[in-house]
């Protein structure tokens, strides 16, 4: 990953609009920054989240609280809870998440 040129600023989360995006099961609501071509994320996953979708992009992840299962295309689990990270490139391994009671999450793809 290249940062390209980006000026030194803050970034007050709770005023950034918030979308939310409906999974197979449950909600995730996002709240975007775009610094170039790289977009910072806050996710909180609702509880019964399940994401609709197979993803293969790319992904730093921070779990800030709850917990988390990312299940690999191949059938592997992972679980990421509170303080963990997980990493993936771009068209690497498909991925999709689910989390049972909610989680919250930073995410740098």
């Amino acid at each position: 990953m290249e940062i390209k040129e980006f000026p030194f600023q803050t970034l007050n989360w709770s005023t950034v609009e918030k979308e939310e995006r409906t999974g197979t099961t449950g909600i995730a609501t996002w709240r975007i920054f775009k610094m170039g071509d790289i977009r910072v994320r806050m996710v909180e996953y609702s509880a019964n989240y399940f994401a609709d979708h197979w993803c293969k992009k790319g992904h730093i992840i921070y779990c800030i609280a709850g917990e988390m299962i990312t299940e690999l295309e191949d059938g592997r689990e992972f679980v990421l809870s509170k303080g963990m990270t997980y990493h993936v490139g771009d068209n690497c391994e498909a991925h999709r998440s689910r989390s049972e009671n909610g989680c919250s999450l930073f995410i740098v793809d």
